[in-house]
């Protein structure tokens, strides 16, 4: 079995590679290749985590995969990270264990690569600015993934502990990203939230995390923090005002997007006004963004083939570079 940690997976596997191994898999999905049962979620209350249990069966490169997650906000006080996995690889011709590899890399390339794709068709063309609301594990990420689409010249960072706002603008430095884009902290998200093209919300917040009624036209924005139902980073007013909501997985909406099972609880809005899914728009199955004036918003919570595809890419290029470690089990 060949082992790959985090470090070996970041050193020759970016988000660019994965856009396209994940548009290469929805291919294969639209065609019916992708067999993907519901995940288990296993909420440790407790201790304020969580733990997500992912299988999945690509009969197009007859691999089989099983992601184990584990979620825990309050990791970061012992120094410990707040999302940490793994994932399993296995022939599913001979059922033969392929590789084991880390999932925390995994989980938050594959999850700003969906943004990425989700925003490539419903931003416009022009957007400039992006508003980070939650500076936590999965936001980096998700800037990555607009900056891989869209020529933004300015962020603006938003986090209700300030420091870590501050924390994320020197990470995103030391990255280095283009030194001409300007990247600032707000303190006051309803300030922030009128001047942005895109916003990326990536918190586990049991609240809307910002005003509907303060979006603009012509926004898109990416909400992928919550995933369980009583989360919700959006508010009614903001879905009652979007002209289109792609979810990464409708399943998955059905049963995990908060804000989504909530409107749809109300008066005015149902799964049924969903303009579709990723699958659909990267396919070219249902029309992205129609004009400047649109609110656009994409919904994740993630699905077990996309952490597939990516590593399924990323065991092929272990293989083809000789990286990772071979051991016997």
């Amino acid at each position: 079995m060949l082992i790959l940690n985090e470090k070996d997976i970041m050193s020759f596997y970016n988000m660019s590679q994965c856009m396209e191994d994940i548009r290469s898999m929805l291919q294969h999905k639209a065609r019916g290749d992708i067999i993907s049962p519901h995940r288990t979620v296993i909420e440790s209350k407790e201790t304020n985590g969580s733990a997500l249990y992912m299988p999945n069966l690509d009969t197009y490169e007859k691999i089989m995969s099983m992601k184990a997650v584990t979620i825990f906000p309050d990791n970061p006080s012992v120094g410990k990270s707040t999302t940490q996995g793994v994932l399993l690889l296995s022939d599913a011709e001979d059922g033969s264990h392929l590789a084991m590899l880390n999932a925390s890399y995994l989980t938050r390339l594959r999850t700003g690569t969906i943004s990425a794709l989700a925003t490539d068709h419903l931003a416009r063309k022009d957007a400039g600015t992006l508003l980070v609301i939650g500076t936590g594990g999965m936001a980096f990420e998700q800037v990555l993934g607009v900056l891989e689409v869209r020529a933004i010249s300015r962020i603006m960072l938003f986090n209700p502990t300030v420091e870590k706002a501050y924390g994320f603008m020197q990470k995103l430095r030391d990255f280095s990203i283009n030194p001409e884009i300007e990247v600032e902290v707000h303190t006051d998200v309803d300030e922030a939230v009128p001047q942005a093209d895109i916003i990326c919300c990536s918190t586990r917040s049991r609240l809307p995390v910002f005003r509907g009624e303060d979006i603009r036209p012509g926004t898109h924005v990416n909400g992928v923090g919550s995933y369980l139902p009583d989360m919700r980073e959006v508010d009614f007013d903001f879905i009652q005002r979007t002209d289109k909501i792609v979810v990464d997985d409708f399943d998955g909406a059905t049963h995990e997007a908060g804000e989504l099972i909530h409107a749809n609880d109300q008066d005015g809005w149902s799964y049924s006004d969903l303009h579709g899914e990723l699958m659909d728009i990267v396919n070219s199955d249902i029309k992205g963004r129609q004009s400047d004036t649109e609110i656009t918003f994409f919904k994740s919570v993630g699905a077990a083939y996309f952490d597939s595809a990516a590593a399924i890419g990323v065991y092929k290029e272990a293989k083809k570079g000789n990286k990772g470690t071979s051991v016997e089990i």
